[in-house]
């Protein structure tokens, strides 16, 4: 009997012991629970700063690239505008040219016609004068064939005549003075001058028959008609 009270004493011991060190550990466990768990939070904590910077630093980037690109975006518009200001000025330029190359242009061609028309009027106006002094000139022909056609032959003074109308032919041939054919050609009113209307064996109808009074170009131009026989 005593020794089954002695031992069972000594198992309520153990027992005892041994709740004593499970709750003891249980403690030191909730303890060391406590301890870690602020610095569990303390790193959670850290970590989500972490994170908020580094989502923070994001946004700045973003930020910074989007002013970047706002940047680049103003530089590329004033590019873009410079250069449209230089196409433009460009193009005026251009069509200022233009505009004083086509003046040139008309002012040489004014000055070509002007050139042109007053070399006309100057040429005109020379066979004007030209025909003036030639149309007083013919009477003096005119004189002189009919003295010579009266001249006596022999006569030095009719010789003297001869010669001096011959000289005087040749400077108006020389000038382009020519008689106008008359006799044995057809009358063309551009020509001659019809007077009278003649019988004739010898030529056809409207052939000259007999010359009147000569005519004479100057060039292509009449200076006088002929005066004229036409046969009928």
């Amino acid at each position: 009997m005593s020794e089954n009270k002695e031992l069972k004493e000594e198992f309520e011991q153990l027992v005892k012991e041994n709740t004593a060190a499970e709750d003891m550990e249980h403690a030191e466990s909730e303890a060391v629970e406590q301890e870690n768990d602020p610095a569990e939070n303390a790193e959670a904590d850290i970590e989500e700063t972490e994170a908020d910077a580094e989502e923070a630093e994001a946004d700045g980037e973003d930020a910074a690239a989007a002013k970047g690109e706002g940047k680049e975006a103003a530089k590329g518009s004033k590019l873009h505008f410079s250069k449209k200001a230089k196409a433009e000025k460009k193009d005026k330029a251009k069509e200022k040219i233009e505009e004083l190359e086509d003046r040139v242009k008309r002012q040489m061609a004014e000055f070509d016609n002007f050139r042109k028309r007053t070399e006309k009027e100057k040429s005109q106006m020379f066979e004007m004068g030209a025909k003036s002094v030639i149309e007083k000139i013919l009477p003096v022909v005119d004189n002189f064939e009919r003295g010579l056609a009266s001249a006596q032959e022999g006569d030095a003074f009719a010789e003297g005549m001869s010669m001096v109308y011959k000289q005087l032919m040749t400077e108006l041939d020389a000038i382009g003075v020519k008689a106008i054919e008359a006799v044995g050609t057809e009358f063309t009113p551009d020509f001659h001058n019809a007077v009278m209307q003649v019988e004739s064996e010898e030529y056809e109808s409207g052939i000259v028959a007999q010359e009147l009074q000569k005519g004479y170009m100057y060039h292509d131009t009449v200076v006088r008609h002929s005066m004229v026989a036409v046969v009928q």
